[in-house]
């Protein structure tokens, strides 16, 4: 749900870009956000290691 302001962008910006299909762009554009996120918060093989590296608490 959205409220007065923020349909009113809604509304401004799909009749700018000619989005017709304001459910599949509000899908797409969420999920893109969570998808992102997803990304971002996904463990990498040397993550703990650069952290130690750089706060000076490395384990030797």
């Amino acid at each position: 749900m959205l409220n007065h302001r923020e349909m009113n962008a809604m509304d401004a910006f799909c009749k700018k870009y000619k989005i017709s299909n304001r459910s599949k762009f509000i899908r797409e554009a969420v999920m893109t956000v969570i998808l992102k996120k997803f990304d971002e918060d996904y463990p990498s093989l040397f993550e703990n290691e650069e952290e130690h590296l750089f706060n000076g608490t490395g384990q030797n």
